[in-house]
């Protein structure tokens, strides 16, 4: 028991690394869709959607001579892939309103390289389609664009003030929510350096601080303030978060990492339950000098409200469904460091007409940004960290007979102590899309695989043109190995069961 606490703590840990933030409203409104034509997940005749809800329709292929460019905020979320691998799993269909197909995709390791700076590595390659894929044009491919940070030396890491705010409302009695809060956050105390410091806010009616921002030499003291941590009453997340900001500002260092932590179900039912407007708020007066995290908990579990936190407020939402997940998404895969590599990082994809007739971005629908966005340095991107990646996948078409010429691929952030804006660059051809799908990286397999089958979780009009049986075959191949993918293709054999 006491091992599987230490993987959970190291998992909130990694939490607290990881940043990115969502695309501001001023000029970065996502489209509104048309709700999606509802069909059988095997292929074939309509059928209904998980949980009995239309998903937002998925954009359709935009022409690249209309419209060029594609710009979207940099996004490192995974938790939707994390929460529908565990109500799949347990027999139960997700919501297709859940299913965000990029946070899919970034929930497999790509192997990408690091920079030797600061800043971003960028790769791009790709493939024609599978054979199974239904129908496939010739002139179909899939582009592969990847960005990667550097890792953090070990030890190099600034100081952190780390306000925790805990919801032990009645909801949070379930065993795996404040049971697994409370371990979590004892080890993490352990863990912590001394030069480190935390602070501890608990709500349920109301909130309260159990713990002013203490120095971790005083771990005693943090621990007994978590010991005093008790379920009772509603959930005012609103007051909640008030109070812990209030308190990070209070107690503000400057030269180190400051931030509040949410730890919740996400399932507020007193004051506020607008998680854009709280957020806001909350966001302007911190001037953005105090990041929010989140980390996500329980079967029953508010994934609507906790993403718009991530999506409006600076921040970065994790959902931690069990000890397994824990250790391989957080300890195997991501430094546990609290540094930000880059801040507002947004991603643009130039496509040559003469080369490309149409093109999709899969997923990042809330993350789209307008192309003027890209270097306007008010307009939020997304808040990485070190040694992390960010992948994006686009289907498109290209025009009969394209040679040369692809694409130039971009990434632009600010540096997180001097805000000073620099940008990579990438040009990409048509020959790197070439190669037979089975001769691929089987990173690029992966994307495939990950991407559409979220696509025919969220009951998308793209979910037609695959089965899930073959893309259970294609990630029990690529999972010989892997038990990342091997996971993945098991995911995949409990939604045949449920979607027949």
């Amino acid at each position: 028991m006491v091992s599987q606490f230490r993987v959970v703590a190291v998992a909130v840990i990694a939490a607290l690394c990881l940043t990115a933030c969502g695309a501001s409203s001023d000029d970065s409104e996502a489209p509104a869709y048309n709700n999606a034509k509802t069909m059988n997940p095997q292929g074939g005749q309509p059928g209904p959607p998980a949980t009995g809800e239309l998903a937002d329709e998925a954009p359709g292929e935009q022409s690249a001579s209309n419209q060029p460019v594609s710009t979207f905020a940099v996004d490192v979320d995974t938790a939707s892939y994390g929460y529908a691998k565990r109500q799949l799993l347990s027999g139960t269909r997700p919501a297709a309103s859940t299913i965000r197909p990029e946070e899919f995709v970034n929930s497999f390791a790509q192997g990408y390289r690091q920079p030797p700076g600061d800043g971003f590595a960028v790769l791009a390659d790709g493939a024609r389609l599978p054979r199974t894929h239904r129908n496939p044009s010739d002139t179909a491919r899939l582009l592969r664009v990847g960005l990667q940070t550097r890792a953090e030396p070990e030890g190099q890491r600034l100081d952190a003030s780390l306000t925790f705010v805990v919801d032990v409302s009645g909801s949070m009695a379930e065993p795996g929510k404040l049971d697994l809060v409370k371990s979590g956050l004892h080890t993490l105390v352990d863990q912590l350096r001394t030069t480190d410091s935390v602070a501890l806010i608990a709500y349920s009616d109301n909130a309260e601080v159990l713990r002013q921002m203490t120095a971790v030499r005083d771990r005693s003291a943090l621990h007994g303030a978590i010991d005093r941590l008790r379920v009772a009453g509603s959930t005012n997340l609103e007051e909640g978060l008030r109070l812990g900001y209030e308190t990070a500002r209070k107690s503000f260092r400057s030269g180190s990492t400051n931030r509040v932590i949410l730890l919740s179900d996400g399932l507020p039912n007193v004051g506020s339950t607008n998680a854009t407007s709280l957020v806001r708020e909350v966001q302007e007066a911190a001037a953005k000098q105090i990041t929010m995290m989140g980390v996500g908990v329980g079967s029953d579990y508010g994934d609507k409200f906790m993403e718009e936190l991530a999506d409006k407020g600076d921040g970065y939402v994790v959902y931690v469904s069990d000890t397994a997940e824990a250790n391989k998404v957080f300890v195997e895969q991501l430094p546990a460091t609290l540094a930000v590599r880059a801040l507002d990082a947004k991603a643009q994809v130039e496509f040559d007409p003469a080369a490309v007739a149409s093109y999709r971005l899969i997923g990042y629908e809330n993350r789209t940004l307008s192309a003027s966005a890209f270097r306007n340095d008010r307009v939020d991107g997304g808040e990485v960290g070190p040694g992390h990646a960010v992948t994006a996948l686009y289907a498109l078409h290209l025009r009969a007979g394209a040679e040369g010429h692809l694409a130039d691929v971009r990434v632009r952030w600010q540096d997180p102590r001097t805000r000073e804006p620099s940008e990579q660059h990438l040009s990409v051809t048509v020959a790197s899309l070439d190669r037979e799908f089975s001769s691929a990286a089987p990173q690029v397999q992966v994307c495939y695989t990950a991407a559409y089958f979220a696509e025919v979780l969220r009951a998308s009009r793209y979910a037609e043109e695959v089965q899930l049986d073959d893309l259970f075959r294609l990630a029990l191949r690529l999972g010989e190995g892997d038990q990342q993918v091997a996971e993945l293709a098991e995911v995949i054999r409990a939604a045949t069961k449920l979607y027949r």
